[in-house]
């Protein structure tokens, strides 16, 4: 593995880095080396990371980031769902503004979703060190455990264990890819069940969250602007269903009287592109993981499993169309003689985000000369499920091409930190409210 200095990520990173942004305690080059040092745990070879929540390589991102964390005066400490959370007092004993985003990542992931956001709120916890600054209120960095959900195909694990929006039967459903536990993978995290049920804290302790994002979409490109104001948060919901068939010879068994489970899946699949638009124009549902049981040549596949990703900004459609789904599959179980099974793993609301917080984060894109662009996230993320409890706030940092989930995924580094002087600014004119 290369050093930092001629990593190739690194040196495309500095390559039209405007160093007229390294002011106010932020820089750009701390910024690049960190990201490349996180690029390292979990690389891949064809360029960006595999770190799936509570796996060796998450663990070891949060151990790197929370040396960071202690080096910039921060006091860390982690709970039992192995989210991180690093405090730096503040003048007066208020509830915390508290920033962040999480480590882990999607198979073959790239190298700014989340890790962008953990190292734009702990540049502003650096500036204040380098400035001598110390906020009005306390203030927080966290990593959160899990979020993209590659580990039990239900994400956002340590943010609904923060917030103890996870219920005794969740956590009993919850199997990972090799079919372990939840309380199996914590104990080979290093942790315990009842650790992660201890994990949830007073909410009342946080004032407001913000999370800065990659955009993962194309509207900031279209403007030419280099950071937006995410208008509200889609809630996902995933639905697991599998097709029950029976499994045959592929030679000798006559295509009459087949009970083909992956010929169901398949036209349940390509069914699906049909539904979301007669709930809403933002409605979406995607299929992009199926398993099929026993995965032979030669034959018949006698079980399918697959994962509906089901989301929306607005409740009430996103949940019509589950409805609408969940239906389709049993019609065409029922056409193909086969049996279907449907569960929702998750279901979580979609979270506005208040106007007056927009408003405010509009005052400081103007600061730097930026244009405000309103975005609705598609995604979701850990402040969703802070959101139902206390106010947030959302950042996008421009994606080229609209990537992401990819090794291509890219955000130069003049946008990301314009990003981090944005949060700056509305984070510390939040300690003045």
């Amino acid at each position: 593995m290369s050093t930092t200095n001629d990593n190739p990520l690194y040196e495309e990173l500095l390559k039209d880095y405007d160093t007229k942004l390294d002011h106010s305690g932020i820089n750009g080059k701390r910024i690049a080396k960190r990201l490349v040092e996180l690029s390292q745990i979990g690389f891949v070879q064809v360029g960006g990371v595999k770190r799936p929540g509570f796996s060796n390589e998450e663990k070891d991102a949060k151990v790197l980031v929370k040396k960071w964390m202690a080096e910039a005066g921060l006091t860390v400490s982690e709970d039992g769902a192995g989210n991180v959370t690093a405090r730096l007092e503040g003048k007066n004993n208020h509830p915390a503004i508290a920033s962040g985003s999480h480590v882990d990542s999607v198979p073959n992931g790239g190298n700014f979703d989340g890790p962008l956001g953990v190292l734009s709120a702990l540049e502003v916890a650096e500036s204040w060190k380098e400035e001598g600054y110390i906020p009005q209120k306390p203030y927080e960095v966290i990593i959160f455990s899990d979020e993209e959900g590659s580990r039990f195909n239900s994400g956002l694990t340590g943010s609904q264990a923060m917030t103890g929006a996870i219920s005794e039967e969740e956590m009993a459903q919850l199997r990972d890819y090799n079919g372990d536990t939840l309380e199996q993978v914590l104990t080979h995290y290093g942790s315990t069940l009842g650790a992660f049920k201890a994990a949830g804290r007073d909410l009342a302790e946080l004032e407001l969250f913000v999370e800065v994002h990659i955009e993962q979409g194309k509207k900031l490109e279209i403007v030419n602007q280099p950071v937006g104001i995410v208008s509200g948060i889609a809630g996902p919901a995933w639905l697991a269903v599998e097709f029950a068939g029976e499994a045959g010879h592929a030679g000798n068994t006559p295509m009459i009287g087949r009970k083909d489970c992956l010929i169901a899946a398949a036209e349940f699949i390509q069914s699906i592109p049909q539904f979301p638009k007669t709930v809403s124009d933002t409605a979406v549902a995607t299929v992009g993981k199926m398993d099929v049981f026993p995965n032979g040549a030669n034959v018949i596949p006698e079980k399918v499993k697959l994962l509906v990703d089901i989301r929306d900004i607005n409740e009430a459609p996103r949940d019509q169309l589950i409805d609408q789904l969940i239906e389709q599959a049993e019609k065409v179980a029922a056409k193909n003689d086969i049996h279907v099974t449907v569960k929702l793993n998750t279901r979580i609301q979609p979270v506005p985000i208040a106007k007056d917080l927009q408003k405010r984060l509009a005052i400081s894109l103007n600061k730097f000369g930026i244009s405000p662009t309103y975005i609705p996230s598609g995604a979701g993320h850990d402040a969703m499920n802070l959101g139902r409890f206390i106010p947030v706030a959302m950042l996008f940092v421009r994606s080229k091409d609209g990537i992401s989930h990819n090794p291509k995924e890219w955000s130069s580094l003049n946008d990301c930190v314009m990003g981090i002087h944005v949060l700056k600014d509305f984070i510390q004119d939040a300690m003045k409210k």
